[in-house]
Parts: structure tokens; C-alpha cells; sequence
């Protein structure tokens, strides 16, 4: 699509970028230990899993199975279904005035690992990700970052040249995935700092 001015098209990462994820608040409530929810997320309802999920995996099947592998903590689970909305606590503080400037500027974008079981949901539920109408969802292609094929998704859905684009997202591996093509990547750190190097403002 034609830009608006002269900088790169803007590719953003939603999770931990636009909007808040934090799981962690959730698990260390329930077993009010902090250790031991993050023991939680990185042994049992661990990143492997939850991409399965982001891929567009049933997320019922696939937290059934996993109680069936560790029954112990059954509970624990199902809490990856039930509390997801409170998992999301909140848009990142500054984005929502960035992405609106930017828009003013060039053509936004997004490209997100998310369950299409959820994602339409936590859409409504926060204005920053109703400006931002042209993006891919994992889910809905099967494919999750930092899968080089998921990017190619959105470049060609939206006849983007990498090298015309910026990719800004929380996870290096994502970012390094799409450097790997040839767009400029951001690891994200914060609004104040990714405002300046987008817009030599601060």
C-alpha cells in the first residue's frame, strides 16, 4: 500500500508490546509462591505447549492432555482457560498514543501469536488493538513466530517488501526471525525508547 511519508511500514507484536500479558499473576496467586508459578510456566504450561495452543490447536484438547499428563496440577491448568481475560492486565503504557502517531506517518501493522479461540475477544476488550486493522494471527494460519513462514504470510497478504518494513517485538528470536528476511527489527523495551528511534522524538 502507498505510505503516508517516509518511514518503513511498522510491524507490531501484540503480546507484551500493545497489551500486557502476564500469566505470571495468575499462577503465583493460585499457588502464592512466585517461584512457583514461574516453575509452573517454564516446566508444565510451558512455552512448547502454549504455541500449540497459539497455532490454533484446540485449546480445550490441549490443556485435557496436559492434565492428563501431570494431574497434580489439574487445577493449575484449567485456571490457562478460565482466567485468561485476567492474564491480559492492561495496554502497555504509551503505545496507544504511538501507534496513533504513527499512523499519522506511515502504515501500521500486526503480527501476533494468538489463539483465534481468544483473540477476537481480547481484541474488544482493548481499543489499542482496534487501530491497528490489518494483521496476522498465528492461529488462523497455523504457523507461529518465529516461523519465517508466518512473516511471509503477512508480506505477501499485504504486498509488503521486507526491507521496506520495521518489526518490533518483545521475544529476540521473533525479532532475529525477521531480520533473517530482511526487515529492520526492534526488540521492544518500552515506549519512550521505541518513540524515539521510530520518530527521533522523545
Amino acid at each position: 500500500m502507498q505510505k503516508k511519508g517516509y518511514m518503513k511500514n511498522v510491524i507490531f507484536d501484540f503480546g507484551n508490546v500493545l497489551v500486557r500479558w502476564e500469566p505470571e499473576k495468575i499462577y503465583t496467586e493460585h499457588f502464592g509462591d512466585e517461584a512457583r508459578a514461574w516453575w509452573f510456566l517454564r516446566h508444565v504450561a510451558d512455552n512448547r505447549w502454549r504455541l500449540r495452543i497459539d497455532s490454533g490447536e484446540s485449546q480445550d484438547r490441549c490443556i485435557d492432555e496436559l492434565q492428563r499428563r501431570h494431574p497434580e496440577y489439574s487445577d493449575a491448568i484449567a485456571l490457562y482457560r478460565s482466567h485468561w481475560r485476567e492474564m491480559l492486565t492492561g495496554e502497555m503504557p504509551g503505545m496507544y498514543a504511538l501507534v496513533e502517531e504513527l499512523k499519522t506517518m506511515t502504515d501500521v501493522y500486526g503480527l501476533t501469536n494468538w489463539s483465534m479461540e481468544t483473540f477476537p475477544e481480547a481484541r474488544r476488550m482493548f481499543p489499542i488493538l482496534q487501530l491497528i486493522d490489518r494483521y496476522v494471527v498465528s492461529g488462523a494460519e497455523h504457523l507461529v513466530k518465529p516461523d519465517a513462514r508466518l512473516f511471509r504470510v503477512l508480506l505477501d497478504r499485504y504486498r509488503l517488501a521486507a526491507d521496506d518494513c520495521i518489526f518490533v517485538d518483545d521475544n529476540p528470536d521473533n525479532v532475529a526471525a525477521a531480520t533473517a528476511l530482511g526487515m529492520e527489527g526492534i526488540v521492544f523495551s518500552g515506549a519512550d525508547s521505541l518513540r524515539k528511534r521510530l520518530t527521533g522524538n522523545a
